[in-house]
């Protein structure tokens, strides 16, 4: 009878620690953030005006290849809609930020980059233990076909069917040649094909992504021959019209991805005056969910 009623006690005891664990945790299926404490998330922004003074550079983080987006930008986004563990997939994987970011924050990461050349030397800087278990990038053409089999061999390999979140972070149409290739979009002989090959990309993205989580799209607009072309919300349209709800459009500044200063800064200022047209000081950070 002692023993029964010790019994009890212990199991109430540890109904009750449950109780005050739950009641001390409470997190989104997409994150990590106990809401709970909410107070103690300061550094995680939720307003729709970003404005960072510098690139990072520390982390293994550097500014090696023009085009690249800020570090902070991935910090933000992993906090806000991954949790650890988790797999980010990049479809314009660049000089590694996504992965790069991933890897100091306990996530992991699949990379797809046009470039040969320039994934042997983003590999470079991961090591290659990172490069089985954290970090897995392919050499492809992200608004193919068969790059979609070759990013179900990777989720394989890290023993997940699905990514937990998608960064799409695109040529912002000719403005940058990144390559001589047909295949970059950056080579498109109008926008309308550019927006093609962009939704080509996202659709592969979404195919990819699992149901519930979330895509970043990163992009600025452009001037072409005196008109300003607002990329950011033509492919905002695509990616609405396959199936992504828009979350959110957050406005950030561009210091840290320009190195045009001095000369060059007053020469796009007088550009401006001339043209009737405003210099870009800003690019968009657009929040989609996978319905």
């Amino acid at each position: 009878m002692a023993l029964a009623k010790k019994k009890i006690k212990e199991q109430k005891q540890l109904a009750d620690l449950r109780i005050v664990e739950k009641e001390e945790v409470l997190t989104k299926p997409y994150n990590d953030i106990n809401l709970k404490k909410w107070k103690e998330y300061p550094h995680v922004l939720t307003d729709t005006l970003w404005e960072f003074k510098s690139r990072e550079k520390t982390n293994g983080h550097s500014y090696d290849y023009h085009g690249n987006y800020i570090p902070q930008l991935a910090n933000q986004l992993y906090e806000r809609f991954t949790k650890k563990g988790d797999i980010v997939l990049d479809l314009f994987f660049g000089s590694g930020t996504s992965g790069i970011e991933a890897v100091n924050m306990n996530r992991r990461c699949i990379g797809v980059e046009l470039k040969d050349e320039l994934v042997e030397y983003v590999s470079q800087k991961f090591t290659p233990k990172q490069l089985v278990t954290d970090v897995n990038i392919i050499c492809g053409d992200s608004a193919s076909a068969e790059i979609k089999d070759k990013i179900q061999a990777r989720l394989d390999v890290m023993g997940s069917e699905y990514a937990q979140f998608l960064v799409l972070h695109p040529p912002y149409d000719d403005i940058i040649k990144f390559s001589d290739r047909k295949e970059d979009l950056s080579n498109c002989e109008s926008t309308e094909e550019f927006y093609d090959l962009f939704e080509n990309v996202a659709r592969n993205g979404y195919d990819a992504l699992e149901s519930g989580r979330f895509a970043a799209l990163i992009i600025g607009d452009k001037y072409a021959n005196g008109e300003l072309i607002p990329l950011g919300f033509g492919c905002m349209e695509r990616m609405q019209r396959m199936g992504f709800m828009l979350k959110s459009i957050i406005v950030k500044n561009i210091e840290g991805n320009e190195k045009a200063k001095g000369k060059q800064a007053n020469l796009w200022r007088y550009r401006a005056l001339y043209g009737g047209f405003y210099i870009f000081k800003h690019e968009y950070v657009m929040i989609f969910q996978k319905k």
